[in-house]
């Protein structure tokens, strides 16, 4: 299984950055698939993740901000991020399971496979 983040990179207080994520390898018939990130000296922690059945979760510090997508046919997770704060700065991984963990789905210890991730900085 491998995981390729794309799309980090610096923007202003505002502003909006689109990330993916290409997954291959990956062949469970139930999964959860989620964006994490991890800002320096804090731990990581879930931002978005959604699962086979289609639930989408949100930590609560993106929410109505943040959007998860997944394009099945190019196997590629994306979280369109908007209304960026200085607070959303960290290293943002994508991550994949094989299995439904239901109010897990944003838990970065229940996830074994992981990307490389990208950064994003939001700064004036």
């Amino acid at each position: 299984v491998q995981l390729a983040e794309s799309g980090g990179g610096l923007v202003q207080p505002g502003g909006s950055l689109r990330l993916s994520c290409t997954i291959s390898g990956f062949t469970y018939s139930k999964y959860c698939m989620g964006w994490f990130r991890q800002a320096p000296g804090k731990e990581r922690e879930g931002v978005a993740a959604i699962d086979s059945e289609g639930t989408i979760s949100y930590a609560d510090s993106v929410k109505g901000r943040f959007t998860l997508s997944q394009d099945n046919v190019k196997n590629t997770l994306i979280l369109q991020m908007n209304n960026l704060k200085p607070e959303d700065t960290a290293i943002y991984y994508c991550a994949a399971e094989g299995d439904l963990m239901r109010l897990g789905s944003l838990v970065p210890l229940l996830y074994n496979y992981w990307g490389q991730g990208t950064q994003v900085t939001v700064s004036s």
